[in-house]
């Protein structure tokens, strides 16, 4: 199953770290915990979209360019999995 907020949390990660900075700089700039940052980015929490417009700010990215990061990864998870039973269908019916 494909999860958004854990792709979302791989896509903001990316982005921090391609832009150097730590948990506690973004943190600071988005006037959000640390702890809560952290856990989106792990894909434990759900970001609003008053949360993600803030730390797309204080990443200086597009919040644009995030979301469309992220479709491209959910396109690329979705695929994964819907070739994989295809795959199995048509092996078995080969057999």
């Amino acid at each position: 199953m494909v999860l958004f907020r854990r792709l979302l949390g791989e896509v903001l990660r990316a982005q921090r770290l391609e832009r150097g900075m730590t948990l506690r700089e973004v943190s600071a700039e988005a006037r959000v915990s640390l702890g809560y940052i952290s856990e989106v980015e792990r894909g434990q929490k759900e970001a609003s979209s008053e949360l993600l417009a803030s730390l797309c700010s204080a990443l200086d990215v597009a919040l644009s360019d995030v979301l469309r990061d992220v479709s491209d990864a959910v396109a690329l998870e979705e695929a994964t999995i819907l070739r994989m039973p295809v795959r199995a269908s048509a092996d078995a019916a080969a057999a």
